[in-house]
């Protein structure tokens, strides 16, 4: 059988990186091949030399019977049929669900935009994800499930051979997961080839024909999908044996740290609950059940309309982020490009901006403090960067995922709101959060983690709180844990 797509020999080099190397890969039509690896593998390097955003330094793709060394992003979309839906999404914001979708390719009756038809081909194009959105619903009023969804939308309106997944499934509920998978066998079986990058192993394994596995911008090796498992492919990403996935968590908690009692804003309502010196908490709960919702209210990013917030026994009124800082409050926010990483800054300049005024005086900062702050936690959670000084932008996902907890924990917070701490992150990073996750706890820490990945809640948390259209569902010990019962809470 011949190739859809062919790389040869293809390599790719930054300042201090060899991103990829010397990569032969074939992609077969009506196939879904999975790409995995470690944060920094080349996983995204090698999807944007495929969609045109970069040119390799050296070798061709073969497309049919054409070779190129390289072709623009509108030719591979419009004329190659090649489209990609990021990890990072690219949406205008300002614009609708049809605007977006239908961005550069509008509809149109001499001068005038025809919007009605437009508006129905987008309802259309979502009904097929089976989700119902508003088509002129504006972009920045989405949750970022919704954002994803209307980037998949966007993607499947054209007549794509090669459809790129990259962590199409993050923010996504099991359910949603589901209703994508059945959409990717509908794509594989009308002969479209599906890329399908991500860092959830037992995704890969389902829903995938082939895996090729990446490590420091090496092909490893490419393997039958039903002749393969987790374990061994941890094993060749990593190039070594992992350990234990999970942490053994501490049972034990200590007094209670935060009282909320019967918070509402306008998405959450009469929300109670308590959180324990020691204690992780898992929020569960499907897309706009105000999972994300109490973190942002807590931080003070969404406004109070009711209810007390109580910090050790003493209500406290916080009004916005600085306010809940100085209470002992921080943040790792679910949108790290958006929300988290200051990407034009560096590596050092993001860790030290929180601690600024520990580090400064009469607007001098302090070297030596800084330095020893910013060492230690690159050491710490092991951010693989070719300096301190490196720009944030550049890191791969999972070391700007780092960039940001360092930042959070250079604070010293007492209580840690975390709203999907591994989203991006590979099998080797996600390990190592969880065990930051774990001695945060044990050093007396109360931690809220959010997360849409119910077996980490389940591993991780000592409690889980499921939410429901913004209230509070009920709650779930972890020897009482299970992903079925979560998921009937949450959508009963």
């Amino acid at each position: 059988m011949q190739p859809l797509l062919s790389l040869r020999e293809i390599s790719k080099k930054y300042p201090g990186v060899q991103a990829l190397d010397c990569i032969n890969l074939d992609f077969f039509e009506g196939e879904v091949h999975a790409i995995v690896g470690e944060n920094g593998a080349g996983k995204s390097t090698l999807i944007k030399i495929i969609t045109g955003a970069i040119q390799a330094d050296e070798g061709t793709l073969e497309i049919g019977n054409a070779t190129y060394t390289t072709y623009s992003p509108h030719d591979a979309l419009y004329s190659i049929g090649i489209a990609a839906i990021y990890q990072e999404f690219n949406l205008v914001t300002s614009l609708s669900i049809t605007d977006n979708i239908f961005l550069g390719k509008e509809i149109r009756k001499g001068p005038l935009l025809e919007y009605q038809k437009m508006n129905q081909s987008s309802h259309e194009i979502l009904s097929r994800l089976g989700f119902q959105l508003e088509p002129t619903t504006v972009i920045c009023d989405l949750s970022v499930a919704e954002q994803q969804i209307v980037e998949i939308g966007k993607a499947l309106s054209h007549d794509v051979r090669l459809l790129i997944m990259d962590e199409p499934t993050a923010p996504l509920t099991p359910t949603e997961v589901s209703r994508l998978f059945e959409l990717i066998n509908t794509l594989k079986n009308n002969g479209v080839t599906v890329i399908y990058i991500s860092h959830r192993l037992e995704e890969a394994l389902t829903i995938s024909d082939r895996i090729t596995v990446l490590r420091d911008g090496q092909l490893i090796q490419t393997l039958n999908a039903a002749r393969t498992d987790r374990k061994e492919l941890i094993s060749l990403m990593v190039g070594r044996k992992l350990g234990q996935e999970y942490p053994s968590r501490e049972k034990s908690v200590g007094d209670t740290i935060l009282q909320v009692e019967r918070l509402s804003t306008r998405s959450i309502e009469d929300v109670s609950f308590e959180l324990r010196a020691g204690e992780i908490l898992g929020i569960a709960g499907l897309v706009g059940s105000g999972r994300t919702e109490i973190a942002r209210a807590l931080f003070g990013l969404d406004k109070i309309q009711k209810g007390k917030v109580k910090i050790r026994g003493e209500n406290v009124s916080i009004g916005n982020p600085t306010e809940a800082m100085e209470k002992g409050l921080g943040l790792v926010p679910e949108d790290r490009k958006k929300s988290g990483i200051l990407g034009k800054l560096s590596v050092r300049h993001n860790i030290s901006f929180s601690v600024a005024n520990r580090i400064a005086s009469w607007l001098i900062i302090n070297q030596h403090t800084e330095d020893k702050i910013v060492a230690d936690y690159v050491n710490r959670l092991s951010i693989r960067t070719t300096d301190e000084n490196q720009l944030v932008q550049y890191l791969s996902g999972g070391n700007q995922q780092k960039v940001v907890l360092s930042r959070l924990l250079a604070r010293d917070c007492d209580i840690l709101l975390f709203d999907e701490p591994t989203r991006g992150v590979d099998v080797g990073a996600k390990r190592e959060i969880y065990y930051l996750l774990d001695e945060l706890a044990r050093s007396g820490k109360g931690i809220l983690m959010i997360s849409s990945d119910l077996p980490e809640l389940i591993s991780m948390a000592n409690r889980i709180m499921v939410m429901n259209s913004g209230r509070v569902q009920g709650f779930i010990d972890r020897e009482k844990a299970r992903q079925d019962l979560i998921i009937d809470m949450a959508s009963n």
